[in-house]
């Protein structure tokens, strides 16, 4: 009789099936898009002080209020929009992390001039190429590096907010500028030759 052979996951996503699907689905692949890269941004700055399992669970509605992350549409939100955002449960109802989402998209067009594309830019800090780590388990993973601390201190000067340095880690390992993956991890080599 054969045995059935268990599919090995980065422990940190077991919590919820939304969790594994974007684990199996999503985390690590490299993203060169420049409205995923927004995407992820609007996200991972709204987690600020949260779980990233609440995040997603509030995707979709970001996804709704935020114009499928348009970043060019989210650069023009009037203040009376703000107003409306702050009464939407689908969301994190945080004045402050709204408005960085709206300054933010105007930071990234900016970008996107100087460079052609966020992604151009973004993938500079890398070499154009994912670092790949070795992590034999979630003791060794890291919440920042030299790398996420310089690009955090570049977004900074030019003007984004609620990004620092642990936020745009989460960032890169999300949108596979790097791969955290641990290495007994199925997706590990998957995401490595995608």
């Amino acid at each position: 009789m054969e045995k059935s052979v268990e599919t090995i996951r980065c422990p940190w996503c077991l919590g919820f099936p939304e969790y594994v699907q974007y684990h199996d689905t999503e985390w690590g692949v490299p993203v060169y898009d420049d409205r995923i890269h927004f995407e992820f941004l609007v996200l991972e700055s709204a987690q600020a002080g949260l779980s990233w399992a609440t995040i997603l669970k509030k995707r979709e509605g970001y996804r709704r209020a935020f114009a499928d992350f348009d970043y060019q549409v989210v650069a023009e939100f009037p203040e009376s929009y703000v107003q409306e955002l702050l009464q939407d449960p689908g969301i994190i109802r945080n004045t402050l992390k709204i408005k960085a989402a709206i300054n933010n998209a105007r930071c990234f067009m900016k970008v996107q001039e100087e460079f052609g594309s966020f992604s151009n830019y973004i993938w500079g800090f890398v070499g154009g190429k994912p670092i790949q780590n070795s992590l034999a388990s979630m003791k060794e993973a890291k919440a920042t590096t030299p790398e996420s601390d310089r690009l955090a201190k570049d977004l900074k000067k030019r003007g984004f907010k609620f990004l620092g340095s642990t936020t745009i880690y989460a960032h890169m390992q999300a949108t596979g500028l790097v791969n955290d993956h641990l290495d007994s991890c199925f997706r590990k080599n998957e995401v490595k030759i995608q």
